[in-house]
């Protein structure tokens, strides 16, 4: 390489690295996913799915529209309140993508990855407020 810098060095841009989505871009890409759901149940026509689609749609975007009001939360309080209620949505979620899929409207295997992203939301959302916690203490 004989002192050469990376390309990306060159251009001005920071180094390429595997970045892990920050937690509002992850909860809005997740409300997405659930739209697309959402419209894939409707397109069923089934009375069952349209009902359960718009419940896990409206459990989806909660997660995402508590997180955005967490950035601005009046406290760490309130901050942990909010991602605590992002997290009890998150939960739901993975509820009714159980009837979802029990109920045989969208096979098992089509939902596991929305499956494995409502864990690590879960969990992710459950960090941060562990952290904060932390943080808060005397």
């Amino acid at each position: 390489m004989n002192g050469e810098k990376d390309r990306s060095e060159m251009i001005g841009e920071a180094p390429r690295r595997r970045k892990v989505p920050d937690i509002r871009v992850r909860s809005f890409q997740y409300a997405l996913r659930a739209i697309k759901l959402y419209q894939f149940l409707q397109a069923l026509r089934d009375g069952a799915a349209w009902i359960l689609g718009k419940q896990f749609l409206r459990a989806a975007c909660s997660i995402g529209a508590n997180v955005a009001e967490a950035q601005s939360a009046e406290s760490r309080l309130d901050f942990v309140h909010k991602l605590a209620i992002a997290q009890k949505e998150a939960r739901e979620c993975l509820y009714w993508l159980s009837l979802i899929s029990e109920a045989g409207l969208v096979p098992a295997k089509k939902l596991d990855l929305l499956i494995k992203e409502t864990d690590e939301l879960i969990a992710v959302l459950g960090a941060i407020i562990k952290k904060t916690k932390r943080k808060s203490m005397p």
